[in-house]
């Protein structure tokens, strides 16, 4: 975090030390669950190394909506801002190096700092921004277009993550990916 928050702006020993005390760094296994459905969430993460999917469980199935790599947010904003029980869970799929960012610890530094609100309010309205966009471009997409455009965005996620996985992220059925792929592979 400091990292990021460096790259805005000029920060003293002492903000370092303070983002640092708020945001811990730490790294998990894969397999290693950081909320699961039905968990009230009390934190966030920015995922450093690895990858964490987002996924919900609805009759038994597990439904990928979102991935997230290297300088990405992962946050249930409705769990953390309404304190409801979470709908979605956050899983490693390698292992993974996040920085935890925790409500209370954030309002701290932002009393005692109070020019890091703005930074962290302008980055977080261009994150649900961005989702936005992505989601209603995803949602009109075709399959097959969809996959294309992971090829192009996010070509990482075609091997750091379980082509089952990813098919349920594309709203298909393994089988249906391995068609688009085999199509795409013979146009090329």
């Amino acid at each position: 975090m400091v990292t990021l928050l460096s790259e805005m702006t000029t920060l003293s020993e002492e903000e370092k030390h303070a983002i640092e005390d708020s945001f811990p760094i730490k790294t998990y296994e894969k397999g290693t669950y950081l909320m699961k459905q039905g968990e009230v969430a009390r934190n966030a993460y920015y995922v450093i190394a690895g990858c964490l999917r987002e996924f919900e469980l609805i009759d038994g199935e597990e439904k990928t909506t979102a991935f997230y790599t290297e300088e990405q947010s992962a946050i249930n904003f409705n769990s953390l801002v309404n304190q409801c029980p979470s709908k979605r869970n956050f899983i490693c799929e390698e292992l993974t190096t996040v920085a935890i960012l925790n409500g209370e610890k954030e309002q701290q530094l932002y009393k005692k700092f109070p020019r890091f609100e703005s930074f962290c309010r302008s980055g977080t309205e261009q994150m649900m921004g961005a989702g936005q966009e992505q989601l209603a471009e995803f949602i009109t997409l075709k399959p097959e277009q969809r996959y294309l455009k992971i090829l192009q965005e996010r070509p990482d996620l075609i091997n750091r993550v379980p082509q089952y996985h990813l098919a349920s992220y594309l709203g298909i059925k393994p089988e249906s990916l391995s068609r688009i792929r085999k199509r795409i592979a013979l146009n090329d």
